[in-house]
């Protein structure tokens, strides 16, 4: 783990969002983290995006995402994000990592 992403998760005390490797967004409050940046989310949800219909939130509550799975991790900004109309926003989901 390098230094720049041991002081984002040390730093980080709020929401962040996961896209992990296989496309999927998980989005819960971090509460720890190893060397392998596996990582323990509270209060999580997995945000499912359709083309077709409103953003889905599947309740996922305690949740770890095994490192090797982590794509991209970033803090939320809570203020901005409980603004978004989530059922009106249409997407089409993430595909997964090709290596």
């Amino acid at each position: 783990i390098s230094d720049a992403s041991e002081r984002f998760l040390n730093e980080s005390t709020g929401t962040v969002a996961v896209i992990t490797s296989d496309g999927r967004m998980i989005v819960g409050t971090l509460k720890g983290f190893d060397q392998t940046i596996n990582l323990i989310l509270d209060e999580s949800h997995e945000r499912v995006f359709s083309s077709s219909q409103g953003v889905e939130q599947v309740v996922l509550g305690l949740y770890i995402v095994r490192g090797d799975n982590v794509a991209v991790i970033g803090e939320i900004d809570e203020e901005t994000d409980s603004a978004l109309d989530l059922g009106n926003i249409r997407a089409e989901p993430l595909n997964s990592v090709v290596h």
